[in-house]
């Protein structure tokens, strides 16, 4: 008899979930918030933007639109998909405002929004908006300072989130991403084949088991750009992925195989 593969993993007893992220550039926002409605319609769970300030493919001075704004927006304009940032950018906001900013979407959106967040990477952004892009490490510990700041912020606001806001930490880094991770995050959301997630999970339950967090409580993600959930879904699944976002980029933005990951996400949670 072959053993459940993901036997070890907890955090395998979730059921599975379908993100798309709706990559902000080369489009009117008209198409964008067209492709928001139509993702919602085809069943998704979540709706994801990213916070760059630039295309990060094809024309680099193309069109694009920014984060938050574009979040407070698909808040009103969405009914029951959870929305958020894959991922905000810690650099481009002080933690204090950014919590309040985050308290605000999720009231709009009647207690809908995932704050995904990381440490940045994109110098273009940096270099553009004045930022100071400084070295990968020291902004890996800016997020990690930045973290305890937005909760602590969240129970100062008056009204408080409508929920304990869930915060997603996207990044591999196996030293300090997943360190964080371990600490504050609530989704990890990385990238990479099965053997490669494999491993982060192992070294995410190893630093849960050093700060003192059960690895259960941590809901795996990956992003995929594949049109094929069983090629691209079913090994990440395997390993205990249970959330999975795929990419969808402008100013198309071809959503024809989300009825399929839909469907797949039917059949493994038995719907």
């Amino acid at each position: 008899m072959t053993s459940d593969p993901t036997e070890n993993r907890p955090y395998a007893a979730r059921p599975v979930r379908i993100g798309v992220q709706l990559q902000p550039q080369h489009a009117e926002y008209a198409d964008i918030r067209r492709a928001a409605a139509k993702a919602e319609e085809l069943g998704v769970d979540a709706l994801f933007n990213w916070d760059h300030f630039f295309p990060l493919n094809g024309e680099p001075e193309g069109k694009h639109f920014e984060c938050w704004t574009m979040l407070g927006a698909w808040a009103e304009a969405t009914e029951r998909v959870e929305i958020g940032a894959l991922v905000t950018c810690n650099s481009y906001r002080n933690p204090e405002l950014l919590a309040d900013m985050a308290r605000t979407v999720d009231h709009i959106s009647g207690g809908r929004l995932i704050l995904g967040i990381g440490s940045g990477w994109f110098e273009k952004d940096y270099n553009e908006y004045g930022y100071e892009f400084g070295t990968a490490g020291g902004r890996l510990d800016a997020l990690a300072e930045a973290l305890p700041r937005i909760t602590a912020r969240w129970g100062r606001l008056n009204p408080p989130p409508t929920r304990d806001i869930p915060v997603l930490v996207g990044g591999g880094g196996e030293r300090k991403t997943l360190r964080i991770v371990a600490e504050h995050a609530d989704i990890w959301h990385g990238f990479g084949d099965a053997d490669t997630i494999a491993r982060k999970h192992d070294v995410l339950d190893d630093w849960c088991a050093k700060v003192g967090r059960n690895p259960a409580d941590i809901e795996r993600s990956a992003g995929t750009r594949d049109a094929d959930p069983g090629k691209a879904g079913q090994p990440l699944y395997e390993v205990g992925t249970r959330f999975f976002t795929v990419s969808v980029g402008g100013p198309d933005f071809d959503l024809s195989p989300i009825s399929d990951w839909v469907q797949w996400r039917d059949e493994m949670n038995g719907s």
